[in-house]
């Protein structure tokens, strides 16, 4: 594809559309490798390839903007620069840190990961996408993308942007698509000479689609749109959590009359919160745990 083509993709959200050969693969291949070339993104976990980093970097990127990320990641570093640090930092440290990221979750997940890698690995993580998915919180696409681009390791993996990419480009015409079409295309196309460099440049690609054209997500059978945050069990679980950063602890009552919302419901957001490891109850006292 010439570079004048990808400037009006860019302008006009034009679709280019590949087939399935193996000249048209190669094609989109170099297209998107071009794009990089010339539009790739600088990001601080893109400056070394040290496995905590990437990390780190890719559980804040689950469920959480780039831009977002940008801000919190070094910060996060800063707070904790190494995996040992991670492992033996009290929660609500890191629950401090992670303040502003949503999903709170993710960083007892981060942890949890920390101390295994620290009990089971020797404190180095494993380059291995099928060790990986069994840690907390990571699944395939996070443990292949943390091997792709801390090891270079040529995995193959789906996930938002890659999926958006491949349909915009190979299936155009579709109005379902599954990801079981898509994964022989993902297969062929991989760049195995340098997998980090291509799925940057996928991700990359992905997030000007995003911008530009109709999300051809939305044409996938796994689409799934992100329920609204406000006034979601998801923001009274982080008010309840920011309430307790300080290192104070509050009552039942006090917490229930924080919120308009039924009672009932707040005490099922408390249930949940201490059953994920957040908070302890005891008796009429709730704190964060230690």
């Amino acid at each position: 594809m010439k570079k004048t083509d990808q400037l009006t993709l860019e302008t006009t959200g034009s679709p280019a559309i590949y087939d399935a050969t193996d000249d048209g693969i190669a094609q989109f291949r170099e297209m998107v490798l071009d794009h990089y070339r010339n539009h790739g993104r600088e990001m601080p976990w893109r400056e070394n390839t040290d496995p905590y980093h990437i990390l780190i970097s890719e559980i804040m990127l689950q469920q959480t903007q780039v831009e977002r990320v940008m801000v919190k990641f070094p910060e996060f570093i800063a707070a904790f620069p190494d995996i040992a640090t991670l492992a033996n930092a009290p929660l609500p440290a890191i629950l401090a840190a992670w303040q502003g990221m949503g999903y709170n979750r993710r960083a007892i997940a981060l942890q949890k990961c920390a101390a295994r890698v620290m009990e089971e690995y020797h404190g180095i993580l494993p380059a291995d996408p099928e060790i990986l998915a069994t840690f907390p919180g990571l699944g395939h696409a996070t443990a292949s993308s943390i091997c792709a681009f801390a090891f270079n390791v040529p995995v193959v993996f789906i996930e938002t942007n890659i999926r958006r990419v491949f349909i915009h480009y190979f299936f155009s015409d579709s109005a379902t698509v599954n990801d079981k079409e898509l994964l022989p295309l993902v297969t062929r196309a991989l760049y195995t000479e340098n997998p980090r460099i291509w799925y940057w440049a996928l991700m990359d690609l992905g997030t000007v689609l995003k911008k530009t054209v109709p999300n051809p997500n939305r044409r996938s059978v796994h689409y799934a749109k992100q329920s609204a945050f406000e006034g979601s069990d998801r923001k009274i679980r982080g008010e309840i959590l920011r309430h307790l950063l300080p290192g104070t602890s509050m009552t039942r009552e006090q917490v229930i009359s924080s919120f308009p919302e039924d009672p009932a419901r707040i005490l099922k957001i408390l249930a949940g919160l201490e059953r994920d490891g957040f908070v302890v109850m005891d008796g009429e006292e709730i704190r964060l745990v230690s």
